[in-house]
């Protein structure tokens, strides 16, 4: 409530005016003058007493002129106004309108006391709101007054005069708040002393606050250049964070910051950079509590009081022993727009976090937004570069870049080892002091690339590395363009194919140049060892003792080349690879290393067309009188195991197995069956093309205990048979028939049919036998018809 007056009537109207002016011995007379003679007595021991107490006001005046802090004035001006109004103690509170606070600072000695409180609080907040002076003889019976202060401090508040710090311009800055005058209750001329006072002060407190305000503003602007030139120069990204995270607790006055980065792999938040817990990580499930909520929703919460929000997660204080009072959380967005943390500030120290504080926060995600995506950046050019690296280490090839003037940029191991230089010294050396002499193409070379911005391409060609030795290499000039097609210098990559080269040459001794060219790509894959479905065959001259021994050493030598380079044409005209000679006789491969569905059919091409250019063989030599040559052929598929075979010290490319073996048997089983060409079942039942050919038996080689049906080939099933040749075909195939339902008779009526036909035909004078003595003697009920060749 206010009190009645207690003063002189018309002492106030004076009051602003005395204190505005300096009291002159002339104005005490004027104003004694305006008074009775007997209120003068009274009024000269006020007046005596103002003007004391306007000698301390003026003193504050003066010192509020001094450069000083806001908190230096509001302690000097709180005294002096405690000493004037002689009280037990008074308060300047000034507004902040940021977070709508009234604040007070008392400075001790080095330390800074801040009281804070809602602009609507108290007895302070309604003369702030209202901006009408109060003056409370009996605080306790005042309902705008809040005893809890009391209750917290012991003191015992009694009278209080409270008024508005009001500018000239009628802005209100604060309230003045005097308590328990020591004589007596607060006066009308107190509270206009007072409102003067203060708003003589105000104008000079308004620029201390805007002063102070400056002050941080431009704290915050050299925090915010130190995390913009930390961004720009420090390519450490935990060091970094840090920083940021340090520099936002400092420019938020808070407690301690917390980096929340999302984890994909889990669906978590994890703490990327948490002060205060010791390096202890963090983990929140994604949406849970504040910093979940935050990410999900991409929404900034600032939060008072935190245990009061059910949002709250409780339990990282519990973990950590931290108490959260208030929270800041505002998300940290990336590009696109894609959320990818949370940056968090904990216990904000004048109260809770303002609308300032927010928009101060989210600089500081925008700037750890830019720091992470800068860190990306780095480590995907790192990793890049990285990565070029390893592939330029890691290639065979041999890789040099050269600038525009042709100086050495980069050169890989492959390079340095090809050319046999030492890489450290090549780099920065021209093209025209590496590549001299022989090798002085190759700058010329350089030199159209630049000029044209063609690529150039040298194959085969042969250079010199510096040891003098001459390599064989494929030699790619290509130039470096950038995106906007301004040339940045040029790439040379360098193939050595010197041993490739002599690999091919030995190569080609036993294979085709285009199975060749595949084993060399694939290399170690297919040669080293692998189970698959081949063709094997063996040709062998017939009687070829007989022969050597009648030609002689140097002859037989002789025949041999001749007759080998003959059917080794051959061989590679179908795809073949020649395994191995063994003596006279010549083991060739299909489908091995590299198979094919027409690997039958080209076993029995290459064996038919070897007969044909025999006899072209025997007609030169028949004009050179020398005797003729004839072979005997075998023929199988199956699974066989091919493979580099042999010691360390030697190894043959080769196949093994039983199919192998049996190919070999039957080649040799053409002497007791009296022909010259024999496949197996299995060979026979993989031929997609059309041949003249009879089934001959069913042959059990030595060691083995399944039979195999055996057939003789006749030639290409597209060139007529002759009359005579059908029907003893047609015969043999009777009597092939009843011979193995055991009808011996009728058996041996079809084989000598044919023997008629053909008295040569070998086959059916063995069969035509065979019924004889089966005839004679019957087997046994455990005959199968099978033959059994014991001999290799």
């Amino acid at each position: 409530m206010k009190p009645t007056d207690r003063s002189s009537p018309g002492i106030d109207a004076y009051v602003a005016d005395v204190f505005d002016r300096r009291i002159q011995d002339t104005m005490l007379r004027q104003i004694l003058g305006v008074f009775p003679e007997a209120e003068r007595s009274i009024l000269a021991d006020q007046v005596g007493m103002l003007a004391k107490r306007l000698d301390s006001l003026v003193e504050a005046t003066n010192k509020v002129r001094e450069p000083l802090t806001l908190e230096v004035m509001l302690t000097r001006l709180v005294a002096l106004i405690t000493e004037a109004f002689d009280a037990d103690r008074s308060s300047l509170f000034l507004y902040d309108a940021d977070s709508d606070e009234l604040f007070s600072r008392i400075a001790q000695g080095d330390l800074i006391d801040e009281i804070r409180f809602n602009a609507s609080d108290g007895v302070a907040g309604a003369v702030f709101r209202s901006g009408d002076t109060l003056v409370i003889d009996d605080a306790y019976s005042d309902l705008r007054f809040n005893p809890h202060i009391d209750q917290q401090t012991g003191y015992k508040t009694r009278t209080i005069l409270c008024v508005p710090v009001t500018t000239r311009s009628g802005d209100v800055l604060g309230v003045a708040e005097v308590l328990n005058k020591r004589v007596d209750v607060f006066t009308d001329t107190d509270s206009a002393l007072l409102k003067a006072f203060t708003t003589h002060v105000a104008s000079a407190l308004e620029n201390m606050q805007l002063v102070e305000r400056a002050q941080v503003s431009m704290r915050e602007e050299s925090r915010i250049r130190e995390v913009t030139q930390a961004i720009s120069s420090e390519l450490d990204t935990d060091r970094l964070l840090r920083k940021i995270m340090s520099l936002s607790t400092e420019l938020l006055d808070a407690e301690r910051s917390t980096l929340f980065l999302h984890d994909p792999i889990k669906n978590e938040l994890w703490s990327r950079v948490a002060e205060g817990i010791n390096q202890k990580e963090i983990r929140i499930p994604f949406g849970v509590g504040i910093a979940g909520e935050v990410f999900t929703t991409r929404t900034p919460i600032n939060i008072a009081d935190a245990y009061a929000d059910p949002r709250f997660n409780k339990h990282v204080d519990q973990e950590t022993g931290f108490n959260t009072r208030s929270i800041l959380c505002v998300p940290v967005v990336g590009k696109h727009g894609i959320p990818i943390g949370v940056v968090q500030v904990l216990n904000h120290k004048g109260g809770p976090f303002t609308a300032r504080d927010q928009l101060r926060l989210e600089m500081v995600a925008a700037q750890s937004a830019i720091a992470l995506d800068n860190a990306r950046l780095f480590r995907e050019v790192l990793e890049e570069r990285n990565y070029s690296d390893n592939v330029l280490r890691s290639l065979t090839n041999g890789v040099l870049t050269f600038d525009t003037r042709q100086n050495v940029v980069k050169i890989n191991d492959a390079a340095a080892r090809i050319l046999k230089c030492d890489a450290e010294r090549i780099l920065g050396a021209t093209a025209s002091n590496i590549f001299r002499g022989k090798n002085r193409w190759i700058v010329e070379s350089l030199k159209n690339v630049a000029l044209t911005k063609l690529a150039e391409i040298s194959m085969d060609a042969e250079i010199l590395n510096v040891t003098g030795e001459t390599l064989s290499v494929n030699l790619n000039l290509s130039p470096l363009i950038d995106s906007v097609g301004d040339l940045l210098g040029s790439t040379m990559v360098i193939e050595d194919i010197t041993n490739e080269k002599r690999v091919r040459s030995t190569m080609a001794r036993y294979m085709t140049r285009e199975i060749a060219d595949q084993v060399l790509e694939q290399g170690a894959l297919v040669l080293g060892g692998r189970s698959q479905l081949a063709t094997i065959v063996f040709t062998d001259i017939i009687d070829f003792t007989t022969l050597s021994e009648h030609i002689g050493p140097q002859g037989t030598v002789t025949l041999l080349n001749e007759y080998f380079t003959e059917m080794v044409e051959v061989v590679f005209a179908y795809h073949g690879i020649l395994d191995k000679y063994i003596g006279d006789a010549i083991m060739a491969v299909f489908g091995a290393p590299f198979p094919s569905p027409k690997d039958a059919d080209n076993a029995l091409c290459m064996a038919i067309e070897m007969q044909r250019v025999l006899k072209q063989f025997n007609h030169k030599r028949h004009a050179a009188n020398q005797p003729p040559v004839k072979i005997r052929i075998g023929i199988n598929s199956d699974q066989i195991v091919a493979g580099n075979i042999g010691s360390e010290r030697r190894m043959d490319y080769t196949v093994i197995g039983d199919g192998v073996n049996l190919a070999a048997r039957l080649e040799s089983a053409n002497k007791q069956l009296g022909t010259n060409f024999l496949i197996s079942g299995m060979t026979e039942n993989l031929l997609q093309d059309s041949y003249h050919m009879r089934e001959l038996d069913f042959l059990r080689v030595k060691g083995k205990t399944n039979p195999v049906p055996i057939f003789e080939v006749l030639g290409y099933g597209n060139d007529p048979l002759s009359a005579q040749k059908s029907r003893l075909l047609a015969s043999f195939a009777k009597g092939l028939q009843t011979y193995r339902k055991r009808d011996w008779l009728s058996a041996a009526r079809h084989f000598k049919a044919a023997v008629e036909i053909d008295a040569h035909d070998e086959p059916s004078r063995i069969f035509l036998k065979r019924c004889e003595n089966y005839s004679a003697k019957p087997p046994g009920d455990d005959w199968d018809g099978v033959w059994t060749l014991y001999e290799k």
